[in-house]
């Protein structure tokens, strides 16, 4: 094995043929040879038709690269709205509590689009977008210790410090630290980017910026995953898919045989659709206004499906209907006050439960009689799914590798990184769920 690390270190090319006997899967793409040697962190093969390994990706240790400047490619939107730019762009060493990422895998989430067209909210350009990615640790910053180069990871819009009330508490994962928050486009440690062209600033977004080669994010925001979880299938629950997921299995609860109905069926709707099917639920009722999207979620354990404009009545008075007095848990996923007001109206009163996914317009207000809530209905919210990322999240990829969770019936375009606008493009159209973006092609 020694001698085949001389032969990479003298190759000419990042390509060569060779024999290794201690293989591992790495993902659907890829193997790793699980030899170790100081100045190699990973060494990625690909199988070729002849069954010979092609060497196709070297990463150098953290002794090549660490405190240096690494220029790499990324998308900047430099305009609200306008196609993102591959640029060559800068990426400091990361300072204190801080880790530096390789991106090998990001998807594109709502959220993205949204604060890219950037329509009634606080532009910052040129920023760096992008929040659902996998990658592994290129470098850690002074007071990191439980993340070391090579780790598998996957960054999270939110964060864990560990030491705040919040992160104390078994109830909460909402971190004071490292909360989201969608206007900072700069690093908590100093106020400044890690991303530049030509001297000039790129701003970052929600601590993550997954749209780059590399990028740099806050210790608090990175989960340390088992690292033969596939990270082209894995990278998607860094938001959407867990968000949904969690708020059904953690924050609703649903048992087993239970009736549930779940009131948007985009991506995070279908996620907690997932966590329903998971949870034994025997009725798993759809509410949607496109009916096109029905067929598609029935993969996701749907049984029935509302529209709401097939009715001339309300439709939380359709599913009480439909349900011998209303449905045991609801969760609501657009953000429509109309959606939520119903979505907790149709649960049953005396132990139905309500969760509110979906994020409302500023000023909506949220109207209902009191004496829904004396009738022992429960109103709930929820945030990333009551996931603290660190802690929780390596269960959730566990929860996938033991074919609990399907993720890749979510999966449902792949572009490579040079083609990213095409995911917009998609997600615009609304077509798909989420579309993975290769970084290494």
């Amino acid at each position: 094995m020694n001698s085949m690390y001389m032969s990479l270190t003298n190759a000419p090319s990042k390509q060569a043929s060779l024999t290794c006997k201690n293989i591992s899967p790495l993902d659907s793409y890829f193997k790793r040879c699980q030899a170790s040697k100081p100045q190699f962190t990973r060494i990625f093969f690909q199988v070729s038709k002849r069954k010979k390994l092609i060497v196709c990706q070297v990463n150098m240790s953290a002794q090549s690269t660490a405190g240096q400047v690494i220029r790499c490619k990324a998308a900047v939107a430099w305009e609200a709205g306008k196609p993102l730019v591959i640029e060559e762009v800068e990426v400091a060493p990361p300072q204190e509590m801080e880790v530096r990422l390789k991106i090998l895998f990001t998807s594109l989430c709502h959220t993205d689009v949204y604060f890219w067209e950037a329509k009634g909210q606080t532009s910052l350009f040129p920023r760096i977008f992008g929040h659902e990615a996998g990658g592994i640790v290129e470098s850690v910053g002074e007071g990191v210790t439980h993340l070391k180069p090579g780790d598998h990871v996957l960054p999270v819009f939110t964060g864990e410090c560990g030491n705040c009330r919040h992160c104390k508490s078994k109830e909460s994962n909402m971190c004071d630290l490292l909360r989201i928050n969608t206007d900072r486009g700069v690093m908590l440690s100093d106020g400044k980017t890690r991303f530049s062209i030509n001297g000039k600033p790129i701003y970052h977004f929600v601590g993550t910026s997954t749209f780059s080669e590399y990028t740099v994010a806050h210790v608090g925001s990175v989960a340390k995953i088992n690292p033969a979880a596939p990270l082209d299938k894995v990278c998607i629950l860094s938001c959407g898919i867990s968000t949904g997921l969690g708020a059904t299995l953690n924050v609703a609860k649903p048992t087993k045989g239970s009736t549930v109905a779940i009131f948007g069926l985009g991506a995070v709707g279908l996620a907690a659709a997932e966590g329903a099917r998971i949870a034994g639920a025997s009725r798993i009722i759809g509410v949607d206004l496109n009916p096109n999207r029905f067929e598609e979620a029935k993969k996701f354990g749907c049984t029935e499906f509302v529209n709401p404009k097939d009715h001339n009545k309300p439709v939380q008075e359709v599913l009480a209907e439909m349900t011998n007095g209303g449905v045991d848990r609801s969760v609501e996923c657009t953000g429509n006050i109309n959606a939520m007001i119903s979505a907790f109206e149709c649960v049953h009163d005396g132990w139905g439960v309500a969760v509110l996914v979906g994020v409302p317009n500023r000023d909506d207000a949220f109207k209902t009689h009191p004496v829904n809530f004396l009738n022992e209905r429960t109103l709930k919210g929820t945030f990333f799914g009551n996931y603290k990322p660190r802690s929780d999240l390596p269960s959730v990829v566990e929860k996938y590798m033991n074919k609990e969770l399907e993720l890749e019936k979510f999966i449902t375009q792949q572009v490579a990184f040079r083609d990213i606008n095409k995911a917009f493009d998609y997600m615009l159209a609304g077509e798909g769920i989420r579309c993975i973006i290769r970084m290494d092609a």
